[in-house]
């Protein structure tokens, strides 16, 4: 899917996209521009250029225009892309009142943000990236979350993987560490810049394996399985973040959801 998105938006030609993806937008120009978001592109080895455009979960679905811009921002090439519903469903889940009333720190709010806006010109990763844990699926992405029968107002933005207590984590592709901390709201955090605009981060963890500022190879230990912060049990939640957005692991990995996972999907 990747690859055809990519030669429709070279060609200029109408691409089709579901809430979640991210297109890849290939030069020449300087960056690329959809729907009020624009996202620089990259020199690449082969001195093509590249760019990572994410749409959001929660995008409205329907058509836009893609336009590529050289440095003066003038636009040199453009394309249609249709954004269909992905139809995210609902997921109900039982939390103690204590642990729903979790919020984040200022600390932890400003370096998140901070992690987000990282711009890295180097580029770590390749494809395809590796699956962090052997785990099977608890909880997809872009599900609506209801703590309690409640409506959180949240859209979950990552995967939930079951893992034992202190399973080994690891490095979904190459890149430098910036976040290794023990957060209110999201437990212990590895957030790794695999640069030119793709990161991820894993939450919950019981300890880690790195240090800030340390490059790591895919498959790399980074931390262990636990259940700190928000958190009903011990699983792994990480997030593929394009430009700082969080999308669809499904386009960049693949994993087998939980036998109760797979049958609650059928019923829906």
């Amino acid at each position: 899917m990747r690859l055809i998105l990519l030669l429709a938006v070279m060609m200029g030609l109408r691409a089709e996209v579901r809430q979640g993806d991210v297109i890849r937008v290939a030069g020449p120009g300087e960056s690329a521009r959809m729907n009020g978001r624009t996202v620089r592109l990259y020199g690449q080895a082969d001195g093509s250029r590249l760019g990572l455009m994410p749409v959001p979960a929660a995008e409205k679905p329907g058509d836009y225009a893609l336009e590529v811009l050289d440095a003066s921002g003038k636009v040199v090439r453009s394309g249609d892309v249709e954004v269909k519903d992905a139809r995210f469903r609902r997921q109900n889940v039982l939390i103690a009142k204590q642990t729903a009333a979790l919020a984040a720190s200022e600390e932890e709010t400003r370096l998140v943000r901070a992690f987000l806006q990282a711009e890295t010109e180097g580029r770590y990763w390749a494809d395809p990236l590796g699956l962090p844990l052997a785990g099977c699926m608890i909880s997809p992405y872009g599900v609506q979350r209801f703590h309690n029968g409640i409506p959180t107002g949240n859209v979950h933005g990552g995967w939930d993987q079951r893992g034992g207590k202190g399973t080994a984590v690891r490095a979904a592709a190459a890149g430098v560490v910036r976040i290794a901390k023990m957060f209110e709201l999201r437990g212990g955090t590895v957030g790794i810049d695999h640069g030119q605009g793709l990161e991820t981060m894993y939450l919950h963890m019981s300890g880690f394996a790195v240090q800030e500022g340390a490059e790591v190879k895919e498959g790399e230990v980074v931390g262990y399985v636990g259940s700190t912060g928000r958190s009903t049990g011990p699983h792994l939640h990480w997030s593929i973040l394009a430009n700082g957005v969080a999308v669809n692991p499904a386009q960049w990995v693949k994993v087998k959801a939980c036998a109760a996972q797979a049958a609650a999907g059928k019923k829906k």
